[in-house]
């Protein structure tokens, strides 16, 4: 078989691309074999004679898949009607160990009765059913060419295996009669199975191929055992990531498989067959078979110990995590119920601070209009004294223009008498050798005087202390205005104290929540609202 030209031919794209033209085959499989004979075959209820053989295998196939897993699913179900229905459909072949892994890849992405089509068109059409006839003979033919190839392509390998009689039939058995389905992960399955649709049986080569050259280097190191059991363990879990299962559908697609050399390697064994069995004794070649059924039956039995034990390995690891799972579930639950507790905690607390804060609100405004009556009230003092004073300023001012006046006029006089004005001029004003009426009206006007300068001083004073009131009242309103002030930033920073603390703790139980149930279906905790004051 020529490799395909690019890999996109071969489907190798996604993982199961080949398998969505299965709808394409089953409209086409009217061509050759009869779709509802197939259906009639599937719906019918003829009891199969290997119903426990299915039984048993099907609690074997992807026990740890979600769809296969549960023992009355839907998954087991129809897979059951699938296995049943080619057994009673195939009366020579029936149901052979492994197909039920084959048909679980098909169910997977499509309905049962296509299933069932897509399953009778591989083991008809593209000669998988005929690897389980006359005693397997075709599988050891395809044994045969799986070791001429090595030969020719891994000739190190090929020699150590000759050196440790390991023989094609001890590891690749599987591999011809499952298609890889029964050990390897699903993703690398898929591809497998869309090189089969698309390419024939003989693709078988190219992945066997791919994965022993894949392997050499483990290979080459091991004994019988270990490369018994590197085949039987390790190989499988290399290809558990799609990108290496990937890498290797590209270097199978690569490899060169000529369907000339195949038919070669055919001949050669039914060359060797036939002389085998002219020159060998009937006893020995019965010995040899019956050694031989010996062999694989032991082998067999092997594998479904091995599945059996992977079977109890995977009931046990989900109990284990479902255990883990429900032990974190009530873990959450606990969890949310006290963050509910919190969250109600948080809120009455906050409701006593709403309360807190609107009193504290009341008690500065009434302190507020108090300061601001009192600084009004103090206002309207300052300006009545200021008023006052005015008044009085003028009403001075206009008894000192009075007083002048007068003072003139009394000059005026005593200048005009000459008598009086020689005695003014040589004594000085005011000054006589006798009392006259002119120095009792002089003492007159010098008491008026004194007296407006008394209360003069006295509005002087009274301004002082009005001064001094305004002072102290400006001082007590800074001073209200300080307490105000101080007031306001304690509560601000108890409230945004009280507030980041809240929201501390609720982040810290919040990504507290969120770590423990990584693992698990999320809860996600309940995050308080913000308020604001």
């Amino acid at each position: 078989m020529e490799p395909p030209s690019s890999v996109e031919q071969m489907g190798v794209v996604g993982g199961g691309e080949a398998l969505l033209k299965c709808a394409e085959l089953v409209n086409s499989f009217a061509l050759n074999v009869n779709i509802e004979t197939n259906c009639q075959a599937y719906n019918a209820t003829k009891e199969s004679a290997q119903d426990g053989v299915i039984t048993r295998d099907i609690h074997r196939t992807f026990p740890a898949h979600d769809y296969f897993k549960d023992s009355d699913g839907d998954g087991q179900d129809s897979l059951y009607k699938i296995c049943k229905a080619y057994s009673v459909y195939d009366d020579e072949i029936g149901y052979c160990q492994g197909q039920s892994f084959l048909a679980a890849v098909l169910l997977l992405h499509m309905p049962e009765e296509q299933t069932f089509c897509v399953l009778v068109k591989i083991m008809y059409e593209y000669g998988l059913r005929s690897l389980y006839k006359n005693n397997f003979e075709d599988l050891h033919c395809k044994f045969y060419q799986l070791e001429k190839l090595m030969q020719e392509q891994l000739p190190d390998l090929w020699a150590h295996f000759h050196d440790l009689s390991l023989e094609a039939h001890m590891y690749a058995s599987q591999w011809f009669l499952t298609l890889f389905t029964a050990k390897f992960p699903l993703c690398m399955v898929f591809h497998i199975t869309d090189l089969l649709l698309s390419e024939g049986l003989n693709i078988i080569f190219n992945v066997a191929l791919a994965l022993l050259k894949t392997s050499k280097e483990d290979l080459l190191q091991a004994d019988f055992e270990g490369a018994l059991k590197f085949f039987r363990v390790q190989l499988p879990k290399r290809y558990r990531a799609a990108e290496n299962a990937r890498r290797l559908m590209e270097q199978a697609c690569n490899i060169k498989v000529p369907t000339k050399k195949l038919k070669k390697y055919e001949k050669e064994y039914q060359t060797q067959k036939v002389s085998q069995l002219q020159q060998e004794d009937p006893i020995d070649r019965y010995q040899r078979e019956n050694r031989r059924l010996q062999e694989a039956s032991m082998r067999l039995e092997q594998e479904n110990d091995d599945l059996a034990h992977e079977l109890v390995t995977s009931k046990i690891s989900l109990r284990n995590h479902l255990d883990q799972v429900e032990d974190k579930a009530d873990v959450l639950n606990k969890e949310l119920l006290n963050t509910k507790e919190r969250l109600v905690e948080t809120e009455e607390e906050k409701r006593r601070q709403d309360e807190e804060t609107a009193q504290l609100k009341e008690v500065f405004r009434r302190e507020l209009e108090k300061a601001e009556s009192e600084i009004k009230k103090t206002t309207a003092i300052i300006a009545e004294y200021k008023q006052i004073c005015s008044q009085l300023s003028s009403r001075l001012e206009k008894q000192q223009v009075a007083t002048k006046e007068e003072m003139d006029i009394v000059r005026s006089k005593v200048m005009s008498c000459e008598r009086c004005r020689d005695v003014f001029c040589a004594e000085g004003p005011l000054h006589t050798l006798a009392p006259s009426q002119e120095g009792l009206r002089a003492s007159r006007g010098d008491d008026e005087k004194d007296s407006l300068m008394d209360q003069l001083r006295e509005l002087e004073l009274e301004l002082a202390q009005t001064k001094l009131q305004l002072v102290e009242a400006k001082c007590r309103i800074q001073e209200l205005e300080h307490q105000r002030g101080v007031l306001l930033n304690e509560v601000q920073a108890a409230k945004n104290s009280w507030f980041s603390k809240t929201l501390g703790s609720l982040k810290n139980s919040s990504s507290a929540s969120t770590s423990s149930s990584s693992t698990s279906q999320s809860h996600g905790p309940i995050s308080p609202k913000e308020g604001t004051f």
